[in-house]
């Protein structure tokens, strides 16, 4: 089974017979012990810091279909290096088009995501409210705030319902959280530890989302809920907007509540918070282990993982775009 592989200061990458051999280089230049990773058991790499390659090994990387995302010392996504869209179909890119451009099409599509969110949102806060957080008065106000989801009539409605679940969810990170506050949200630099979490791994959700569309049909230029952009796969950010709350606010909330990730873990900087290596590990980490987690499926009938979850709402998705079946987003059901 193909895995995951997150890089540190990976240095340089080269090909050894079938086998990726990445070599640490420190500041001075000198070199640390190598690491080799045989090449049939990867699926993605995420890379944080410099990576030295050629475009022979960015060749072989693309024919064994292994994508590549790229993060920088500040936890900011720089970009990725996708092998050729090899599944990519023309119906599907036709199909795909049309539902952007039709206004009632594309309204749908974007309100199912904002649903789905919203529905993982309410489903955290009544977790932590089960367990003696007062977050009444956030959950009500989320309650209102959805309730007029499917009466938007245009995107910048639907973003505006959006943006005001996230900023009273936001607020409850204050009463989840036991020794950090969030005191609300900022990014581009994050301000405090908190958002620095949020930003990375945000990030982290979106590099996922990318690399399971990779694997579909779907086009992740085409997007339904934020608008298609240039240099970027605004369909990942859609996808994630659903597993955010599941996927990367849970895990937040477990090292910080946990001690696992404490002040000490954070580089505090005149504009701005980051982690410090030792932290993004320890997230990283809880992050792959949250997605290997495995759950019942109610449809299929038996386990799959988070991860898993990922792919089978990219396969909804492009049902809906076909006219198969209508499309419903990932609800939390445990």
């Amino acid at each position: 089974m193909k895995k995951t592989y997150y890089l540190f200061n990976p240095g340089r990458m080269s090909r050894k017979d079938n086998t990726l051999k990445f070599t640490p280089v420190d500041e001075n230049g000198v070199e640390g012990t190598p690491k080799y990773i045989p090449v049939e058991g990867v699926s993605d790499l995420y890379c944080f810091g410099a990576l030295d390659a050629n475009s022979a090994l960015y060749n072989f990387l693309g024919k064994e279909q292994i994508a590549v995302h790229f993060f920088d010392y500040y936890e900011h996504y720089t970009g990725s290096f996708l092998p050729k869209e090899y599944l990519l179909a023309g119906k599907m890119q036709i199909a795909q088009t049309k539902h952007y451009i039709s206004k009632p099409k594309r309204i749908l599509i974007a309100q199912k995501f904002i649903e789905g969110a919203a529905f993982n949102i309410l489903k955290n806060l009544r977790y932590y409210q089960s367990r003696g957080k007062d977050l009444v008065g956030c959950i009500e106000a989320i309650e209102r705030y959805s309730a007029s989801i499917n009466q938007s009539a245009d995107i910048d409605t639907l973003m505006g319902i959006e943006g005001n679940i996230r900023q009273v969810y936001y607020d409850a990170f204050d009463v989840i959280l036991n020794d950090f506050a969030m005191n609300g949200r900022s990014k581009q630099p994050p301000k405090n530890e908190v958002n620095a979490l949020v930003s990375f791994g945000n990030m982290m959700c979106y590099s996922l989302c990318l690399g399971q569309l990779y694997h579909t049909q779907l086009n992740p230029a085409i997007s339904f809920l934020h608008e298609p952009g240039y240099r970027r796969y605004s369909l990942a950010l859609d996808l994630a907007e659903i597993f955010k709350p599941i996927l990367v606010d849970r895990v937040i909330f477990k090292v910080l509540n946990k001690r696992e990730i404490q002040g000490k873990d954070f580089d505090i900087q005149l504009n701005g918070v980051v982690l410090k290596e030792g932290a993004k590990k320890i997230f990283v980490r809880a992050f792959e282990e949250r997605l290997n987690e495995t759950i019942k499926h109610r449809a299929l009938n038996r386990s799959v993982s988070y991860k898993h979850l990922v792919k089978l709402e990219c396969y909804k998705l492009t049902k809906h775009l076909l006219d198969m079946e209508l499309y419903k987003p990932f609800k939390s059901w445990w």
